[in-house]
């Protein structure tokens, strides 16, 4: 009964830590390339950027900052469950606007070495896109992957040629500016719905781009014996205990 009791208490504790302190999540996709690849798997901060609470003084919290990569909840009614990972670009009150992919903060251009920015040069997706890359300066066609209640509520938020970031919000984006569908698509994050930050990559497996689309039982169960098989040649052991930034 009293190893029964210290395993309770182990697990009890462990829950407790993953559940409310830590959270691992993997990366499916490349909308943050270069910063986080496909297949990596991070520890996510759960506290830090939490709203403050009296029961935990001894918990460090601060507010969202510009550059802080966050995971969150989509703000989209259409896909409310869905958690993303992207980088803070403008916080309350910042005026935001993009030049040819280049971001402009509070009529400041920004120097991001992280980011790929379109290129006039560059193949399919790479190529300039004007709603995407001199954003909001440019109406959404009807084409574009914009959500139907961003639509109406973009223009309420924009001041001559800026997007001005509300009391509340934060405008995200992801690294890798001409495949990132972020908050030029769907608007401003929330900030109860930001879930933390992660910290680090504790594993990277490479993994097709295309894996996230397959859901089916039988896709899942070969992707498993593809880990299992080619665990160590297709580990990105050069990522392992990699800092997020």
């Amino acid at each position: 009964m009293e190893a029964l009791a210290s395993i309770c208490t182990i697990l009890a504790i462990g829950m407790f830590v993953f559940g409310f302190i830590f959270q691992n999540f993997e990366i499916p996709s490349g909308s943050m390339l270069n910063t986080l690849l496909i297949g990596d798997h991070v520890v996510v901060d759960r506290t830090t950027l939490a709203p403050e609470t009296k029961w935990a003084p001894f918990v460090h919290y601060r507010a969202v900052r510009r550059g802080d990569i966050i995971v969150f909840m989509k703000p989209n009614p259409e896909s409310p469950d869905l958690i993303l990972v992207k980088r803070t670009i403008g916080i309350p009150g910042d005026r935001i606007h993009l030049r040819h992919g280049v971001v402009y903060l509070n009529g400041v251009a920004q120097n991001e070495p992280y980011a790929i920015q379109p290129s006039e040069d560059g193949p399919g997706q790479e190529a300039y896109q004007p709603y995407r890359d001199d954003f909001p300066s440019v109406t959404p066609s009807p084409d574009e992957q914009v959500t139907e209640v961003w639509r109406e509520e973009l223009p309420q938020h924009i001041q001559g040629d800026d997007l001005v970031v509300p009391p509340g919000y934060v405008f995200a984006m992801g690294d890798n500016r001409t495949e990132s569908l972020d908050g030029r698509y769907w608007g401003f994050v929330p900030q109860q719905n930001i879930l933390g930050r992660p910290l680090f990559v504790y594993w990277s497996f490479e993994t097709p781009a295309d894996q996230e689309d397959k859901t089916s039982i039988g896709d899942r169960i070969g992707f498993m014996f593809h880990i299992v098989t080619h665990i160590f040649s297709d580990t990105r052991w050069k990522r392992t205990f990699h800092v997020v930034r």
